[in-house]
């Protein structure tokens, strides 16, 4: 079986029977919890959803657009488009521009002094030459930037502020050595989440992201570790949901994720990573389900 499925379709259900109806910034309203930890053991294959199908190459595409950063300081969805991928299209402005979001943050956090930290080099320097530090972690919550929520995603960034605060806030990496293997894990924080349409993305994303930097330093992935907040399902999903619970999450296995090409740190921090090096072997899945996002 796919233990992501288990952990979501009982995380579905326990929402639905005791989270609380809650008004919330899109006005759609959700059904929420709050607090609720998820562990993988990424020995055991690829965490990715198949009690509906998931778009693998969209969750690809934004975790290395994630790892581009950019120059500017906006963020913006051009080379999302180039690989077919629009899942951040609803927050963009007329230009593409989403403002300081994930990869500017983590690539280009502006300092105290207007200096320019790159977290990801740092991540991956100390990883690899300080590995049992307890330092290892990379954030996108930068209060500068945040946005005002009583403002579009669109004004927030006319304004020189992130279009969507984020979601999944701050990630801690953790290696530990047996028998002279090293093995890295990642427990990441997410303060908001939608369950329906977000978590799945969420949990392969940084899957992957502890993948690609475990196979940079040659070392093995060890567990993945969600902890979210705010964990909601929308009022606008309760046909979705009602779907997806009535599917067997103990049908599928995990299926292998393959990476084409060797890895180093200087091909992560080069940009030099690309979405087809990325694949899935016997991914075998149900039907998707479509749901609308809300803004």
């Amino acid at each position: 079986m796919s233990s992501v499925d288990v952990a979501l379709h009982n995380l579905v259900k326990h929402i639905m029977m005791n989270g609380d109806v809650r008004r919330d910034r899109t006005g759609v309203g959700t059904k929420s919890i709050f607090g609720h930890q998820i562990k993988l053991n990424l020995q055991e294959g690829f965490p990715i959803v198949s009690i509906k199908k998931t778009h693998f190459k969209s969750i690809v595409a934004e975790i290395l657009w994630m790892l581009r950063g950019e120059t500017d300081v906006e963020t913006n969805v051009e080379w999302l488009h180039k690989h077919g991928v629009t899942i951040w299209d609803e927050w963009a402005d007329e230009n593409g521009d989403l403002g300081p979001v994930y990869g500017f943050q983590w690539r280009n956090w502006i300092d105290s002094h207007g200096s320019r930290r790159d977290q990801i080099a740092e991540l991956l320097d100390g990883l690899k030459n300080n590995p049992f530090s307890r330092r290892h972690l990379i954030s996108a919550w930068n209060v500068a930037y945040l946005p005002i929520e009583s403002k579009t995603p669109q004004e927030n960034v006319k304004h020189g502020r992130m279009a969507l605060a984020p979601c999944h806030v701050l990630a801690q990496f953790y290696v530990r050595e047996i028998n002279g293997i090293k093995i890295l894990s990642c427990h990441v924080y997410q303060r908001s989440c939608d369950v329906f349409l977000g978590l799945p993305f969420n949990l392969a994303g940084y899957a992957l992201l502890t993948h690609i930097f475990a196979a940079a330093l040659n070392y093995e992935v060890g567990d993945l570790i969600w902890s979210g907040g705010d964990v909601h399902l929308y009022l606008n999903h309760k046909s979705q949901v009602n779907k997806l619970l009535e599917r067997n999450p103990l049908y599928h296995k995990a299926p292998t994720l393959k990476i084409a090409k060797p890895l180093t740190p200087e091909i992560v921090l080069n940009d030099q990573l690309e979405v087809d090096w990325f694949t899935l072997e016997n991914y075998t899945h149900d039907d998707a389900i479509t749901a609308p996002v809300a803004v």
